[in-house]
């Protein structure tokens, strides 16, 4: 495998000046994210192909071992706060359990039977979309959750740092991430991490964009949980409707502190009126503001 050569040019990076160093690992991660040029379109068929699949109730799931898992984990956690993407539509699929996210759960990704059982459990289906990362692309956990999310019918999305790996075959979209050997041989926190972080992130804002939650490049599904964040809402209205600061605060709370419901009721829509817009088109405020203009 690619992630677990070792590059010539790093075998004595430990004898290195620790600014030479560093250096290295920079120009490293930065060749990571420029990996990432090709598959912008494969990125992009699996976001709008997730949008889709997920409908009004699908779940989004999350499966991986050790660092990779961690990873998937960590993006998948924040599309509550961020855009206000249901709890409930959020699964994680962790090698060892979700104390394996804090301590090594050795012989965990080995595991297909738990991966299949942690399938059959949460009961994924047709409507559910599972992305599975691996940086080897081989991990036994991975591809079980894969293989048994796609026997139910969910869609699956596969990201791995090796080509032409079992993961990349087994899902419906298989996402590829060519960083090739690590600084560090085998160290895939590093450059193969930093890829599949990058993925995971425009994946999943990719699948937000498509689902209706950003509106004009605003975070308008934003989940309000503090005063800051209660400022930037405010700020999210008066940017989108053009009120002032009081009639934007006031739609917010007559919104009961959701953007979007706030945006339709500072462009004239009574509050009942704006959550039922928001209903009919699936929170999507585009759609909601366009029927609201129109009628």
């Amino acid at each position: 495998m690619s992630t677990e050569t070792v590059d010539p040019r790093y075998v004595d990076i430990d004898r290195w000046p620790t600014q030479i160093a560093v250096a290295a690992m920079l120009d490293g991660q930065l060749g990571a994210i420029a990996s990432l040029s090709s598959q912008v379109a494969a990125i992009a068929a699996a976001a709008d192909g997730a949008a889709r699949h997920l409908g009004t109730s699908g779940r989004l799931v999350y499966a991986g071992a050790g660092t990779s898992g961690r990873i998937a984990v960590q993006d998948g956690v924040e599309l509550f706060p961020t855009y206000n993407w249901p709890q409930e539509r959020l699964v994680f699929l962790m090698a060892g359990g979700p104390s394996a996210l804090t301590e090594s759960a050795e012989g965990a990704e080995d595991d297909r039977d738990a991966a299949e059982r942690a399938v059959r459990d949460e009961q994924v289906g047709p409507s559910d979309v599972l992305i599975g990362v691996a940086a080897s692309g081989r991990t036994p956990f991975t591809l079980a959750a894969v293989d048994a999310a796609r026997a139910a019918g969910a869609l699956t999305i596969g990201i791995a740092n090796n080509p032409d790996s079992a993961l990349l075959g087994a899902a419906a979209h298989g996402l590829l991430a060519d960083t090739g050997s690590e600084i560090v041989a085998g160290s895939t926190r590093m450059k193969a991490g930093t890829a599949q972080k990058a993925v995971l992130n425009m994946l999943s804002t990719a699948i937000m964009l498509r689902r209706g939650l950003v509106y004009r490049g605003l975070m308008v599904n934003m989940r309000i949980s503090n005063e800051k964040l209660l400022h930037r809402g405010q700020s999210i209205i008066r940017d989108v409707t053009g009120v002032d600061a009081g009639a934007a605060a006031s739609a917010l709370e007559a919104g009961d502190r959701e953007i979007a419901r706030g945006v339709l009721i500072a462009l004239g829509a009574e509050p009942a009126t704006a959550a039922g817009l928001l209903e009919e088109h699936d929170g999507n405020l585009r759609a909601a503001a366009a029927t609201l203009v129109a009628g």
